[in-house]
């Protein structure tokens, strides 16, 4: 097998991005580009992962085209889009080996699929431009899917759009920036959208987020927390990911200011001719932040009854994992802990052991998350076509 793996070390000047001059100005920054080579996991590999006691972690399905984000059924099943194949497929267990048995393929020629999500019986599925709704039926399949939106903000830099239903039963749908860093010429690039169900009545509900691609509500005070990528080519520790309170109206930020209101010199005038210091002052600041370039993905919110009571209306979030860092970050799962009061106060590894040999070496690049009817977790990882399964056996 090849191995890539590749250490440079860059002046990075703003003039040689691809954003217009007069966005940015000159900074000089040392970037580094850290590449783990690719590894594939083997049969034995799951076991061998790096979990908390009582916890398993084993193979669900293997062999998916780019396995993305995850939505569970009422019954239990699983329903993944395959982004790359523009396909979605559905998952179960129906034996209780810990193993799904039934695989089928429910919809295809569906370019670049990323988004689904589950309500009423119906699912919804995003493309970068697309949204489609479909009837689930009982034996795993769904309808033909049905056009609600053609005109979603075109994907950029970031075309992977997430969107889930609210406590509200609005549809919320993020939507990325389409570059690293640059003024934005749609007022829906770099935001979160809210809809109705079917698409209409849609509106920017919050600005300034980069990339949002996971967010959830909590269980107990039913507000919404999201985690934004931060911009590359900052350095290795600059900017970091952060945890928002995502509310309705709000401004985050991007690109001019990131974490806690800290201003983002490489951006040159502020908007609305206000200045740095003073359009930061207007922003939200990050609630919790966590390693630069570490690629929060999807973030999911415990509710079930499996794990340890200490675990419920706490989260999961996978990290995909740096490539603009030495060394590099993510390639694992994290648990997000909130107290008592509904706020993050710390983020803990809870698998580790993808990232290996001084960090020379990757066995996933993680990507979606989702909590089970049973209270299990699912995570899939894109690269290598796997869903993992963690249980709890209290062993």
């Amino acid at each position: 097998m090849k191995i890539f793996y590749l250490l440079s070390i860059l002046l990075f000047a703003a003039s040689c991005t691809v954003q217009k001059p007069d966005d940015l100005q000159k900074v000089q920054v040392q970037v580094h580009t850290v590449v783990p080579a690719e590894r594939k996991p083997s049969n034995e590999f799951a076991v061998k992962l790096i979990t908390l006691p009582g916890f398993k972690v084993n193979v669900y399905a293997e062999g998916l085209e780019n396995p993305r984000m995850i939505a569970v059924g009422e019954d239990d099943r699983l329903y993944i889009t395959l982004k790359k194949a523009g396909k979605v497929v559905s998952l179960k267990d129906n034996n209780g080996d810990g193993r799904a048995d039934d695989q089928k393929e429910i919809a295809s020629g569906l370019k670049v699929v990323h988004g689904i999500t589950i309500r009423n019986n119906k699912i919804y599925l995003a493309t970068p431009t697309e949204l489609y709704d479909a009837d689930l039926q009982s034996n795993g399949n769904i309808t033909t899917p049905r056009k609600l939106l053609n005109d979603l903000p075109d994907g950029g830099q970031h075309p992977n759009r997430t969107m889930a239903f609210g406590p509200d039963g609005k549809l919320y749908v993020s939507v990325g920036s389409t570059c690293n860093a640059c003024k934005e010429p749609n007022k829906e690039h770099a935001t979160m959208l809210v809809m109705d169900a079917d698409g209409k009545n849609r509106k920017v509900f919050a600005k300034g987020l980069r990339n949002t691609v996971g967010f959830d509500w909590h269980p107990q005070t039913k507000e919404l927390w999201g985690w934004d990528h931060g911009s590359d080519m900052r350095g290795d520790n600059i900017p970091p990911e952060e945890l928002n309170k995502i509310e309705e109206g709000k401004d985050y930020g991007w690109p001019f200011v990131w974490g806690n209101r800290e201003i983002d010199r490489v951006m040159a005038q502020a908007p609305d001719d206000k200045t740095k210091e003073e359009y930061a002052r207007e922003t939200e600041p990050a609630v919790l932040t966590y390693t630069a370039h570490s690629a929060p993905m999807a973030f999911k919110f415990y509710n079930g009854n499996q794990f340890p009571a200490e675990y419920r209306n706490t989260a999961f979030m996978a990290f995909r994992g740096s490539w603009n860092r030495n060394p590099p970050s993510g390639y694992k799962i994290a648990h997000v802990r909130f107290d008592g009061n509904g706020r993050p106060v710390e983020v803990k590894d809870f698998i580790t052991g993808f990232l290996s040999n001084n960090g020379t070496e990757q066995f996933g690049r993680l990507a979606g998350v989702a909590v089970g009817k049973d209270g299990s977790l699912y995570f899939t990882d894109d690269h290598n076509g796997i869903v993992y399964k963690v249980t709890y056996t209290g062993n």
